[in-house]
Formats: structure tokens, C-alpha cells, sequence
């Protein structure tokens, strides 16, 4: 891999179906967040930020404060879908959904179609607050919050919405959990056979 945001952008996984949850999962299986340009790389890539946004005023402090609301927003979802309410940690994403989000604008690229733009480059407050401001969309949508599925995969922390047909989802991604998964049953029945 050639660059820093190469790597970080192979990296990071965009697949659980939400911007918040798609944050929770920099934490597996390890720390993906560790500086201003992984954390450039994963605002572009989940969506937060339109292709070519710059954040010139990222530095290290960013990162710093993204793993704070991560981890805000990873116990009020555990802790719903637990059934054990998290009160501080809601208390905190709710004061950081209060900001505003960078606006937005439709604006026509060279071939003439509409594309997302940001007017100006957004700051740290604004970013948080729209990934804040999406938690509060997805625990308060009874329909997605009922698609709300942890991994089953062995030592896997993360939370996806399963849109599967027939809500059948096991796996936050079937290429690795799903993988694992498929390898160590595999395994399970040729250790059975041979003995």
C-alpha cells in the first residue's frame, strides 16, 4: 500500500448500515482512529463528509474527541439493545446532537449530475454533532432500531442493522466474523471425524 490513507481507507469497515455504528466499529479489532489523516479517511469513506471535502483544521485533537462520543455512543447502543439504559451516556450524546451539523448543498458536477457539497470545510463540533444527531435518529426509529443486531461472531463487539431478507443476519460482516465462523465449524467436524 502506498499511503497512510491507503492503508487506513483498507482498513476501515463501512458496513454496518449506520454512520454511528460504522464509528463503534474503528474500536475492532483495534484502534483505527489514531490520527487526523485515518480520521480524514473514515469521515469520507462513511459518508459523514462528500468525496473531497477538506478538513484542513483536523489535527489531533479530532481523533481525540471522536473517541470520546465513540464511546458514548457505544454504551447508550449496547446498553439499549441490553436492556439496561445508560443515563449519562445518553445525557452526553443528546448535548453534543444539540450542536449543528455542517450544512449541505446540492451542487452539479462536470457531468451534470447533482452531488452533495459542503459549502465550507466543517469543524469538529459540526462533524460530531451530525454523527450524535444520527444515534438519536436510529435508537428513536422503532423500524431500525428493531433491525439492531450484535455480531455473533466470537469476541466481536460490533452492532449492524440487519436489513437482510427475512432478518436473517448473523454476522456484522460475512467475509470475516461470517469466515471465522465457517473455518472453526469446519474444523469442529474434521476434529469429530478423525476422532
Amino acid at each position: 500500500m502506498a499511503s497512510g490513507t491507503a492503508t487506513a481507507s483498507y482498513e476501515l469497515r463501512f458496513d454496518s448500515g449506520r454512520i454511528c455504528l460504522d464509528l463503534l466499529a474503528t474500536t475492532h479489532p483495534e484502534e483505527r482512529l489514531d490520527s487526523a489523516d485515518r480520521l480524514r479517511a473514515w469521515a469520507t469513506g462513511s459518508g459523514l463528509v462528500p468525496p473531497g471535502t477538506p478538513l484542513p483544521e483536523a489535527d489531533a485533537s479530532w481523533p481525540v474527541r471522536f473517541r470520546e462520543l465513540r464511546g458514548q455512543i457505544g454504551q447508550l447502543v449496547h446498553g439499549e439493545l441490553e436492556g439496561r439504559p445508560v443515563d449519562a451516556a445518553l445525557a452526553r450524546v443528546n448535548a453534543v446532537a444539540l450542536g449543528s451539523p455542517p450544512p449541505l448543498c446540492a451542487v452539479r458536477a462536470d457531468d451534470g449530475v447533482l452531488v452533495r457539497r459542503l459549502p465550507a470545510a466543517p469543524g469538529c463540533g459540526e462533524l460530531l454533532a451530525a454523527i450524535a444527531r444520527d444515534t438519536v435518529e436510529l435508537l428513536t426509529d422503532p423500524a431500525a432500531r428493531a433491525s439492531l443486531r450484535h455480531c455473533e461472531g466470537d469476541n466481536c463487539p460490533l452492532v449492524y442493522l440487519d436489513t437482510s431478507r427475512g432478518r436473517r443476519r448473523r454476522w456484522c460482516s460475512s467475509e470475516t466474523c461470517g469466515n471465522r465462523e465457517r473455518v472453526a465449524r469446519h474444523r469442529r467436524r474434521a476434529a469429530l471425524a478423525r476422532a
